[in-house]
């Protein structure tokens, strides 16, 4: 049963931990919930659906706000299908005054007034039978409110899921590297560097914000393939000349952002089309973000690559023993250098992304995300130690950060306490795996 207990905790325990993190933020953000739009529109036509009957008059009030306008129109549209007589406000409540007096003064009836939480409650209908008696006695409509947690309101998990989308598919091929027992810092610099290319591309080869789909996707090729170039450059100064990887991946991280800033002469690179946005803001499917649909389909592919695929188990010979490893036949060298080729492109693909999501190219972005982007491997069970780890750990790791960070941030705590709590909980998770190592190591001892 202990060991059993054991293999889940192994394998398991990180998603219990999210799911607890998700837990504790839902609680803490529970609060009431008004709904406007399309959804409060639907709530009243309905109530209002019973009564007053067809040929009633019904009174709408709304703020000059994009929500209310829609809730307006979709209620119009579904009273009126309904039979009832419709007359719309907006503005303040010395406007909905005017319309009620004028329809006094037309001695017209009002059966009802519909109106969101705002409205509703402007005193100008709180005595309309005293104030206005030709026009009865309406009744006041609102939608009803509920209580939910902002935490799992789907515009806020979209938004996290979208937000980590960039650190999670630049995560696989850190976990790739750090399996093989190796670091790659250089990745935020080179998804500055992508950005940048994809970018002054666009602007000077492609037509700038007239550019086309196929010179925007040649352009942002380009740039992703000179990063996987810069990452197997990388692999080859630590496979041909035996230099450990911080020192490699270190000098490489401050040519990228130098790089970078020269290319872009130290400012954004703005002269990008609209549809550039396509791929970093895009939802086509089910209103998912495009980018979180193609980090899930990058993360079953890796999956299917490192438990399925002769190539991952070479990584996982890599990391647990080099030597070994190249007396059994492993090509290390090509492992090595595969691993940190993929790093450089999954980087370069995230600097696209990011470009996209902000519809421009700058040397600042990816500016620390070498940091979470580690700490989100080893918040997925990725030993540093090198030849364990599972691509599901990295996804998990990912979101785990991302949730502590959005919970923050709804629960109003403050970025420098933020950066406090991130840090304590990347130091307990490489404390765990050293434990969970050591504890192995003593384990095959007395056996």
């Amino acid at each position: 049963m202990k060991p059993t207990l054991q293999r889940l905790l192994s394998d398991y325990g990180m998603i219990f931990v999210l799911l607890l993190l998700c837990a504790f933020f839902s609680a803490m953000t529970l609060t009431e919930q008004n709904p406007t739009g399309e959804a409060a529109a639907r709530q009243v036509a309905s109530d209002l659906g019973r009564s007053p009957g067809k040929g009633g008059r019904v009174l709408i009030a709304i703020r000059p706000q994009a929500d209310d306008t829609l809730f307006a129109r979709q209620l119009e549209q579904a009273l009126t299908a309904a039979g009832l007589q419709i007359t719309v406000v907006t503005g303040e409540p010395r406007d909905a005054r005017e319309a009620l007096q004028k329809l006094a003064a037309a001695n017209t009836p009002l059966d009802a007034i519909a109106g969101n939480q705002v409205t509703a409650s402007w005193l100008v209908f709180a005595d309309i039978p005293a104030d206005f008696p030709t026009l009865g006695h309406p009744r006041i409509v609102k939608p009803r409110s509920y209580r939910w947690p902002n935490f799992l309101k789907s515009e806020n998990l979209l938004n996290i899921a979208n937000q980590i989308a960039v650190i999670a598919i630049i995560a696989i091929g850190m976990t790739m590297v750090i399996i093989t027992a190796g670091i790659d810092l250089s990745v935020g610099s080179l998804l500055a560097l992508s950005a940048v290319l994809a970018s002054r591309f666009i602007r000077d080869y492609a037509g700038a914000t007239h550019a086309s789909p196929l010179g925007m996707t040649v352009a942002s090729l380009a740039a992703i393939l000179l990063c996987g170039l810069v990452g197997g450059f990388s692999g080859g100064m630590i496979t041909l000349f035996r230099i450990p990887p911080f020192i490699v991946t270190l000098a490489m991280m401050l040519v990228g952002s130098g790089l970078a800033y020269l290319l872009a002469q130290g400012q954004s690179i703005y002269q990008l089309p609209d549809s550039f946005v396509w791929l970093g803001r895009g939802a086509d499917i089910l209103h998912i973000p495009n980018a979180v649909l193609l980090m899930l389909l990058l993360y079953a592919l890796a999956h299917v690559l490192m438990s399925r695929m002769r190539l991952g188990r070479y990584i996982y010979a890599v990391g647990g023993n080099r030597e070994a490893a190249r007396l059994s036949g492993v090509p290390v060298q090509r492992v090595l250098l595969f691993t940190y080729a993929v790093s450089g492109l999954l980087a370069g693909l995230g600097g696209v992304i990011m470009a996209s999501q902000l519809k421009s190219g700058s040397p600042t972005y990816g500016n620390m995300y070498e940091l979470y982007i580690i700490a989100a491997v080893v918040v997925g069970g990725t030993s540093l130690s090198g030849g364990e780890g599972r691509m599901l750990g990295t996804l998990v790791g990912a979101f785990t950060i991302a949730v502590i960070q959005n919970g923050m941030n709804l629960t109003n705590v403050e970025s420098y306490t933020q950066k406090v709590v991130l840090g304590l909980v990347i130091l307990g998770a490489v404390l765990l795996d050293t434990l969970r190592h050591r504890r192995s190591r003593l384990g095959g001892a007395a056996d």
